[in-house]
């Protein structure tokens, strides 16, 4: 791995837990890595021990095939060739965009930052902007002077923290999907920290879900969504919402029963058989429900939330269980009727049966 983190701990004075606790993950050369958690959770303490900005308390951090961080070892941020990027972009107000870009470039000759210039520049889309300064810019253009300055001086590694949160909604999810090819393009490897869903799976090859200090899952954005390892990525992952069911055997064939019928459990299933009578949690996501008005299956319509391109129903089900529903159009209901629904479940995610 190009980066290869070994169960790491943080821990800072006065906190009774780690901040980062025994976190394991990997990279690959030109990857980009996001890490996703409700706030608080230790993304950003993560990213700064990679930076070298805080010491380990356990665990080892390899960049490049060089031991960076351990308890015995810590090469300075200065020496790591980590490029960072900020929330708020840190440019330096008083100079050109030329001159933020080629302020990291110590040891270079005039010829070379200035070549260095115009290559980064070119490559943010950003080449005719190197006159004008930081106010001149849009958010967004800011944004690309800031990956542009921490790319010049060609780092080994790119950190980048909530590198989008100024930004509005439509400009965050296009800059994200661009900033990711300019990654690409530049073939340069990254782990980037976020509180958006969406813009973890646009940008990620690989996204880890942190909770409490502690890495629940580093996988890719599908196997998250689909094959999630614990409760917590399942709910937190997608909104995951959960229904009481047991496996049981019916003609010889292994079946989940719940509470919008019974699912064959042969094919695309995980989860794990629990207690002596098979009870447990079925994941169900927004799009496994369906309204279908035929259905023998009813809940009672408790919300509707519009998010443009959908609706987002908020269905009780008669056994006091809440689970959502993706509607692609308006079907006329309101808060308050007695609608049918059908599950499809493509895949069954099962975990042991909890009482909340």
């Amino acid at each position: 791995m190009f980066l290869d983190l070994i169960d790491i701990g943080v821990r800072h004075h006065g906190r009774p837990s780690p901040s980062v606790d025994g976190v394991s993950l990997g990279l690959r050369a030109g990857e980009i890595g996001v890490m996703i958690g409700p706030s608080g959770c230790g993304k950003t303490t993560l990213l700064r021990a990679v930076a070298g900005l805080e010491p380990l308390a356990s665990g080892e951090v390899w960049l490049a095939s060089t031991l960076v961080s351990s308890v015995q070892v810590h090469l300075p941020a200065e020496d790591r060739r980590v490029g960072m990027v900020f929330q708020d972009y840190a440019l330096f107000p008083h100079m050109t965009v030329g001159k933020n870009i080629e302020f990291g470039l110590h040891g270079w000759s005039a010829s070379q930052r200035k070549t260095r210039v115009g290559d980064v520049l070119d490559l943010v889309g950003m080449a005719s902007n190197a006159g004008r300064y930081p106010h001149e810019l849009s958010g967004g253009q800011q944004q690309r002077v800031a990956l542009a300055r921490a790319l010049a001086p060609q780092p080994h590694l790119l950190l980048l923290d909530e590198p989008f949160s100024n930004l509005d909604v439509e400009m965050r999810e296009r800059l994200a999907l661009e900033v990711r090819g300019i990654l690409k393009e530049a073939r340069t490897t990254a782990l980037l920290v976020t509180h958006d869903q969406q813009e973890a799976f646009a940008m990620g090859d690989r996204v880890g879900v942190m909770e409490h200090g502690q890495l629940h899952q580093w996988d890719d954005g599908y196997s998250l969504y689909h094959r999630p390892t614990t409760r917590f990525v399942a709910s937190f992952i997608g909104h995951g919402q959960f229904a009481s069911a047991r496996y049981a055997q019916s003609s010889g064939v292994r079946e989940l029963r719940t509470p919008l019928g019974n699912f064959s459990s042969q094919a695309h299933s995980q989860g794990v058989d629990c207690g002596s009578d098979g009870t447990c949690d079925v994941l169900l996501r927004a799009d496994d429900i369906f309204i279908d008005m035929e259905s023998p299956f009813k809940a009672d319509l408790v919300q509707m939330t519009f998010r443009g391109s959908e609706f987002l129903y908020t269905l009780r089900l008669d056994t006091g269980e809440t689970v959502l529903a993706s509607v692609l159009k308006h079907q006329g209901h309101s808060v308050g009727d007695r609608v049918g629904i059908r599950a499809e479940l493509e895949h069954i995610v099962t975990f042991p049966r909890t009482s909340a």
